[in-house]
């Protein structure tokens, strides 16, 4: 049996685990996109638990989010003065749904 023949199975070892290593980070990726993203972890408290922590109402929990997040999450086909104005304005939409509400219109009126 050559060398070559004699390290086969070995290289095919080394392969698989380094296919089975990349597999495992991705998926450790994926978790921690899905838990933890970045453009919520720049506090010390991520907005989803200080809205739960404080009980807010779901319209103010998003002007929180919206807010905390804007200049960190960066849109598809925006630069990062664009995204930070979108997540701003998502802001503002919350806003302007519950003034809306406090004046007896329909919450997603827009004007």
């Amino acid at each position: 049996m050559s060398e070559d023949e004699k390290r086969e199975p070995f290289d095919r070892y080394i392969a698989r685990s380094y296919r089975e290593g990349l597999e495992e980070q991705q998926k450790a990726l994926r978790k921690n996109i899905v838990v933890t993203p970045a453009h919520y972890t720049a506090w010390d408290v991520e907005p989803v638990e200080f809205i739960l922590r404080n009980d807010m109402e779901f319209w103010r929990g998003n002007v929180v989010k919206y807010v905390m997040r804007c200049g960190s999450k960066k849109y598809d086909g925006m630069d990062k003065s664009q995204s930070e104005i979108t997540d701003l304005e998502k802001a503002k939409r919350y806003i302007d749904m519950r003034i809306n509400t406090l004046r007896g219109k329909n919450p997603t009126d827009v004007e």
